[in-house]
């Protein structure tokens, strides 16, 4: 790299002010790209099942992705890296589709219409005013409970933890080809960790994924470079729906949960993370926090328009923040990684879940280190904040935990008589929270 190039990316970006190099970012943006590469190869596989192409899928993955990445990049400067959330293409192909018996066209406005009012919502500051209405207790629980969901993610992408009808979850066999590949990355990150090599995250991944080979856990690609597939068996579906489905009661109840989901996950998901960074205010606040909320009502609008279901924050960039990762460059890294895949996809979905399962439990001791910050002497706080912290592994939901935390923060301070340190914010949140469990 130049001095010309690397000055430019200084003063883009404010690497010295951010504390940060740009080694560390761009090591940091390959390590969070690399712990969430899955999202190419499983996000075509779910909807497909719904009927979707899935090389069409693939690209519009990959695209829709690197267009809120660098939007996040360049208009946020945040490390925090954007695709196709988990469970919500779950929510797409099971629930709307499969369930509900929905085409797969109905689903997609769906995600189209949530996209456009998630746009005028953060206009509006809508999605702001939520964001800074949350309690500093809360904040750090949120980043605690991130840890351990990203953790538990590890543990069962190695096998070490695995389903059990009795228990729900139970230890797995420590002698399976995952669990090995997953205990060779940790013992291999660890030993990196401690010496304080750049990178060890990354290093662990890619160690991990050579032993993965031998051992029949993943297999090298047959070929390395392709192009993309078309997007044209998917794009712009929505136009072949008619105007009664979108004007229908389903319609509505599926933008309702779109829009709950994706967005208390995304807001979750910052604070969490930018909690553990130390990127908030001195009034607890996150600066800047608009377009970053704009970037993924981007990437949403766009995928819905070329194929893909709602793009949303990944938890994932915890990695990439552990690893250094302060400011836009460590996002664009993760961007052009996502656009060198749309050329290289069988060589980035060759890396297996359990190779990037020892970053993911690794992470997970990083974000835990907000527990000591939360008053739990004072129960109306540490209350609220304990069971944000337990649900989100339990529920698999980073949005239910952070749900579960204001309820239960209203109602104790209501029934200590302390209404009055709760925001209207939280109190109207609240609400809408009990709403959507007794009638979603």
């Amino acid at each position: 790299m130049t001095n010309d190039s690397a000055g430019y990316l200084e003063r883009r970006f404010r690497l010295k002010e951010n504390g940060t190099t740009v080694k560390t970012e761009i090591t940091a943006g390959a390590t969070t790209f690399i712990t969430m590469a899955y999202i190419l190869a499983v996000n075509p596989l779910i909807l497909s099942e719904a009927g979707m192409d899935k090389g069409a899928v693939f690209t519009a993955t990959a695209v829709a992705s690197i267009v809120a990445t660098l939007f996040m990049a360049f208009f946020a400067n945040y490390p925090f890296v954007l695709s196709a959330g988990m469970g919500l293409n779950a929510f797409f192909t099971y629930s709307v589709v499969l369930g509900m018996g929905h085409s797969w066209e109905f689903a997609l406005t769906a995600v189209f219409i949530e996209g456009i009012i998630f746009i005028l919502l953060s206009f509006i500051n809508v999605r702001e005013a939520i964001v800074n209405s949350i309690p500093e207790n809360l904040k750090y629980a949120v980043s605690v409970g991130i840890g351990l969901f990203i953790a538990f993610v590890g543990f069962q992408a190695s096998t070490l933890v695995v389903a059990d009808e009795a228990t729900l979850v139970t230890l797995g066999s420590v002698k399976s080809p995952e669990a090995i590949v997953t205990i060779v990355g940790l013992i291999v990150s660890i030993l990196f960790l401690v010496k304080g090599v750049q990178g060890a995250l990354l290093i662990g991944v890619l160690v991990a994924t050579v032993v993965a080979i031998p051992l029949g856990v993943t297999q090298l690609p047959t070929s390395i470079f392709e192009l993309p597939p078309s997007v044209a068996p998917t794009a712009f579906a929505f136009t072949r729906v008619g105007m009664d489905e979108i004007f229908s009661f389903d319609m509505f109840m599926v933008v309702i949960t779109f829009l709950f989901v994706d967005m208390f996950d995304t807001i979750a998901m910052l604070i969490g993370t930018a909690t553990k960074a130390d990127m908030l205010d001195e009034d607890g606040k996150l600066p800047n926090l608009k377009p970053a909320l704009m970037a993924d009502a981007i990437g949403t609008t766009l995928g819905a328009c070329l194929g893909t279901s709602t793009v949303t924050t990944f938890a994932e960039s915890a990695s990439g923040v552990a690893a250094g990762g302060r400011t836009g460059l460590t996002s664009l890294t993760s961007a052009v990684l996502f656009g060198l895949a749309l050329f290289f996809a069988p060589l980035f979905t060759a890396i297996p879940a359990a190779a990037t399962a020892p970053a993911l439990i690794i992470v997970g001791l990083f974000m835990i280190g907000s527990v000591v910050n939360i008053d739990f002497e004072d129960f109306t706080e540490g209350f609220p904040a304990f069971l944000a912290i337990i649900v989100m592994p339990l529920t698999y939901s980073i949005g239910d935990g952070l749900m579960f935390g204001i309820i239960a923060y209203a109602v104790t301070k209501l029934l200590s008589r302390r209404a009055n340190e709760v925001s209207p914010v939280v109190y109207i949140l609240a609400i809408l929270f009990t709403l959507r469990l007794i009638f979603m």
